[in-house]
C-alpha cells in the first residue's frame, strides 16, 4: 500500500468514525430539563470566580478526562478572555511550569485533579487544605461546583460523541 493509499484509508476511517459519533443522541434535545438544569448549575458555579481561573479549571479537567470537545471549547474561550498561549500550553504540565501560575491557581489545579480523579485516591487532605488556604468557604464551594460541572460536561460530550471544533453554543 502506498502512502497516498494509506492516507485515503485513514481519512475514510476518520470520516466514518465522525459520522458514527454524530448519530448519537442530542442530549440537549433528548433531555431538555436535565440540560437546562446543568446549564444553570454551571452558571451558578461560576458566580464570583475569576473568569481566567474558570477556564484553567475546565481545561485541566478536560485534559484529564480526554475530552477533546470541551478542551477545544475552553481553550478558545480562554484565548478570547485574554489568556496567553504560553499559559494554555502549560496547563497540562503545570507542576513542571509552576512559574506560569499563581499559588491560588496551582491550588485550584491540584484540587481539580484530585476531584476529577477522585476514584484513584480520594481528595487528599493536603490538597484540600492548600485550596482552603487560598479560597474562602464560598469561593471554595464554587470552585468545587465548577469542577463537578466540567466533569459532568466532559462525560456528556464523551458519551454523546461530541466532535472537537463543533462548538454548538454559537
Amino acid at each position: 500500500m502506498t502512502t497516498a493509499d494509506a492516507t485515503t484509508v485513514a481519512s475514510g476511517a476518520a470520516v466514518a468514525h465522525a459520522e458514527a459519533r454524530r448519530s448519537r443522541l442530542d442530549f440537549a434535545k433528548s433531555a431538555p430539563k436535565v440540560f437546562r438544569a446543568l446549564v444553570g448549575f454551571d452558571a451558578a458555579a461560576r458566580e464570583g470566580l475569576d473568569p481566567a481561573l474558570v477556564e484553567l479549571i475546565q481545561i485541566r479537567a478536560s485534559h484529564l478526562n480526554h475530552c477533546a470537545y470541551c478542551l477545544h471549547m475552553h481553550t478558545n474561550d480562554a484565548r478570547k478572555a485574554g489568556e496567553s498561549e504560553d499559559r494554555l500550553h502549560m496547563v497540562a504540565v503545570w507542576r513542571e511550569a509552576r512559574h506560569f501560575f499563581t499559588e491560588k491557581e496551582q491550588a485550584a489545579l491540584a484540587l481539580t485533579e484530585a476531584v476529577t480523579l477522585v476514584a484513584d485516591d480520594g481528595v487528599p487532605d493536603d490538597v484540600y487544605a492548600r485550596a482552603a488556604a487560598h479560597f474562602g468557604e464560598d469561593e471554595l464551594a464554587h470552585v468545587l461546583a465548577l469542577v463537578l460541572t466540567i466533569n459532568t460536561w466532559n462525560r456528556v460530550a464523551l458519551s454523546t460523541g461530541k466532535v472537537a471544533g463543533t462548538d454548538e453554543r454559537r
